[in-house]
């Protein structure tokens, strides 16, 4: 979707993983506390969309993974479905209007759950990083 900038090292996801994530939407991810340095575990759903992964929420109130991520992208995705498996990642934050919307339209083509959202409030609030495996 955007070019990843020079010290952001992209992989391929393994094979595996990629069809696992097909039907295993909820994952944990652990980030690093911007302010405290700490591990900070969490569960939250990954969305697997044109071959890429990834993470948002909904808009109206700031979230603290984000917040981390933004500040410490590198952090741990945690399969634990079908597959158990702990993936070194980092997040790609998507902050151009034109990319972000053409996201958020994917996710409404594509998930039934996201129904509701409205493109418009998502694409200039909500947030959104790509998940860059990294291993």
């Amino acid at each position: 979707m955007l070019p990843l900038d020079e010290q952001t090292r992209s992989v391929a996801m393994p094979e595996d993983i990629s069809s696992i994530l097909k039907t295993d939407e909820v994952v944990d991810i652990t980030t690093t506390g911007r302010k405290s340095g700490d591990a900070r575990r969490i569960e939250i759903r990954l969305h697997a969309l044109d071959g890429k992964l990834y993470i948002t929420g909904r808009p109206g109130r700031p979230r603290s993974w984000y917040a981390n991520m933004m500040a410490r992208p590198a952090f741990t995705l945690h399969l634990k479905q079908d597959l158990k498996r702990d993936v070194n990642c980092n997040a790609v934050p998507i902050t151009e209007d034109g990319a972000r919307r053409i996201v958020f339209e994917l996710m409404l083509a594509q998930e039934k759950s996201m129904a509701h959202v409205d493109i418009a409030e998502w694409t200039k609030v909500a947030p959104l990083v790509e998940v860059v495996p990294t291993e």
